[in-house]
């Protein structure tokens, strides 16, 4: 798939790096086809990684793809250069003034938060009423993901005595559902979060399809029967070491974490690590792209 970025986007280079086809604005012009129009609402702190994560697996079918990238008006970002955000990113308040195909909500570090008390909940709250309107299908990522389930169908997040961190295998609920064609019956999720959404919670809503859950980490994937809306309270988008990353940030904070389960060979950090989840990420996006936003869209948004 194309995907159409601007051609100074610092992601760009890597994605050329690893073969992927990305497409700037100039040639995108030439080409008699509507693409698919995305928006990416990133409240991740590494803003830049993130973006290249999710470009990444947004690359693995024939359809292009527009990428709208948003950022919140009433926070201030400590992680990202500010030019960067001023050059690549638009303000949330810009994308009410049109429709889109597809939207992705991304997680935050924010879980163990009431949701009341992040800055910007109220701006994210709007964003979240105007999809259900005016995007064929939005996915939220991990803790977007329960404060979509929170904010759209009042369930609770529960917080956990310690942090679910590493790949947690999910079985797989429904396969004859297309978001989940081709899934094993069960599949690693890398996670990394202090919270859970207990599967009784979902159940009780008859508004909502649980489609795969884990005896460790709770709900993992849930979608509204309406197609519009897919929660997924993992990372299927991180890098290899994003685990290692986040393990090493908190021991230096100070945190005492577990070692990742399932991640480290052996169980050392002094280990390389490998990607168990790699394809399952791969069609995971795949599938959501084509059955639920490129086959629902119209021509005409």
């Amino acid at each position: 798939m194309p995907i159409k970025i601007d051609s100074d986007l610092p992601a760009r280079f890597t994605l050329e790096k690893e073969n992927i086809f990305v497409m700037t604005q100039e040639r995108a012009e030439s080409q008699d086809i509507r693409p698919l129009k995305i928006a990416i609402v990133n409240l991740m702190p590494t803003k830049e990684v993130t973006e290249t994560q999710l470009l990444r697996l947004l690359s693995n079918t024939p359809l292009q793809i527009d990428i709208f990238l948003v950022q919140m008006a009433s926070h201030v970002s400590r992680n990202t250069d500010r030019h960067h955000l001023e050059k690549f990113y638009m303000p949330s308040e810009a994308i009410f003034k049109q429709k889109f195909d597809g939207m992705i909500i991304t997680g935050a570090p924010v879980e163990q938060l009431p949701f009341e008390q992040i800055d910007y909940w109220t701006e994210l709250c709007r964003i979240m009423d105007y999809a259900r309107e005016n995007v064929f299908c939005t996915l939220y990522i991990c803790w977007g993901a329960m404060a979509g389930l929170y904010h759209l169908y009042g369930i609770e997040k529960h917080i956990c005595k310690q942090k679910y961190s590493g790949i947690f295998y999910s079985k797989l609920l429904d396969p004859n559902e297309p978001l989940m064609r081709g899934f094993d019956d069960y599949f690693p999720v890398p996670t990394s979060r202090y919270t859970k959404i207990l599967e009784d919670d979902v159940r009780a809503h008859k508004e909502l399809s649980l489609l795969a859950y884990s005896d460790s980490t709770g709900v993992t994937l849930t979608k509204s029967k309406d197609n519009r809306s897919i929660f997924m309270t993992g990372h299927l988008e991180y890098d290899p070491d994003t685990l290692a990353k986040e393990y090493q940030r908190d021991k230096e904070k100070g945190l005492n974490p577990r070692i990742p389960e399932n991640y480290f060979p052996g169980d050392d950090a002094s280990q390389p690590v490998f990607s168990k989840w790699r394809s399952t990420a791969h069609l995971f996006y795949s599938n959501w792209l084509n059955y639920y936003v490129y086959q629902e869209t119209p021509y005409r948004l």
